[in-house]
């Protein structure tokens, strides 16, 4: 089970590639990056959605996507950062955190806890 939270950590990453592509996009090989992306990120979500809860494998993926976005868009875009966005960043993780922590906890359904 462990090798499915990593996947939804870097299907997380994918989709901050493909937000980012959607709105920087230019040329043919953007977009086709783009395109990549969107796969990569919802197949590794997709496949970790087997043996972790759906609803909990989504609310992690959008909670550490939304994350890495704003934090993309202040780093590489120049976005200005303020402190109640980054206490929101914080809340949104800890939820993501504690979503990981009680899912560990309950067997998925045909398998041993």
């Amino acid at each position: 089970m462990k090798s499915d939270w990593v996947k939804v950590i870097i299907a997380a990453l994918f989709e901050v590639c493909w937000v980012i592509g959607l709105k920087h996009a230019d040329s043919a090989w953007e977009w086709a990056g783009t395109a990549v992306a969107i796969y990569v990120s919802f197949y590794l979500m997709i496949t970790a959605s087997r043996h972790i809860p759906v609803g909990t494998v989504y609310a992690v993926f959008v909670g550490l996507g939304t994350a890495g976005t704003v934090l993309a868009e202040t780093l590489l875009f120049g976005e200005p950062f303020k402190a109640a966005k980054g206490l929101l960043i914080l809340l949104l993780l800890a939820g993501v955190v504690g979503l990981k922590l009680v899912s560990d906890k309950k067997a998925v359904k045909g398998e041993e806890a």
